[in-house]
């Protein structure tokens, strides 16, 4: 992966998807989970927490702690509103990328 500057714009995206299919998740597994399945794709905690709270400010995630051995875990979940949001992005960013293939294509073969 030449940038993830492409990627920033699906952040939200991706850590929806993620709790979607994990049902709950806390920072740093989160991005080690994203690293695990794209190696080339970095989360950085400094875009990972605000985009995070935001998502919980919106209501789409929800926010609990756990005491994991001697660290207290902050664990993300899916609000209905959020599984809702989850599967409404991940349209649209196929819907996207469906759009973005017919351009694309349609330029290598005028080419």
């Amino acid at each position: 992966m030449r940038s993830n500057s492409l990627f920033k714009g699906s952040l939200t995206t991706i850590i929806l998807t993620l709790l979607e299919q994990n049902e709950m998740m806390y920072g740093y597994e989160i991005t080690q989970k994203v690293k695990e399945i794209a190696n080339d794709l970095k989360i950085t905690e400094g875009a990972l927490y605000p985009a995070l709270h935001k998502l919980e400010g919106d209501s789409l995630l929800t926010a609990s702690f756990k005491k994991v051995g001697n660290r207290t875990r902050k664990y993300y979940k899916l609000t209905e509103n959020g599984k809702t949001e989850s599967v409404n992005r991940l349209n649209d960013l196929k819907d996207f990328v469906e759009q973005m293939q017919l351009i694309l294509n349609t330029k290598l073969t005028t080419q």
